[in-house]
């Protein structure tokens, strides 16, 4: 599954060929070009960005290791993953 939001890398005509090669397996979801609402990743980031927000980090590392720690965090706490999915008002069928 491929949830497309339009984003110029989504554009090219690389990405273009790939869908095309693999229609057969692949499924996409367009969504409109810029869609936050719609986008549960934003929910986890917009997570992530209010524990890291005042981190005054001395290198890129620093802030790399910051957030993989609150990504952790986030994935072994099933409800705020699950927030962000209903923020969207989106449903998964599984």
């Amino acid at each position: 599954m491929l949830v497309w939001d339009n984003a110029r890398i989504h554009l090219t005509a690389a990405m273009r060929e790939f869908i095309d090669a693999n229609a057969r397996w692949l499924t996409v979801f367009q969504l409109p070009a810029y869609a936050p609402d719609l986008n549960p990743t934003e929910g986890i980031w917009s997570l992530v960005k209010r524990d890291i927000g005042n981190l005054a980090a001395a290198d890129r590392g620093q802030v790399t290791r910051a957030v993989k720690h609150r990504l952790k965090k986030i994935q072994y706490r099933r409800h705020l993953v699950d927030g962000c999915l209903t923020g969207t008002g989106l449903i998964l069928d599984c």
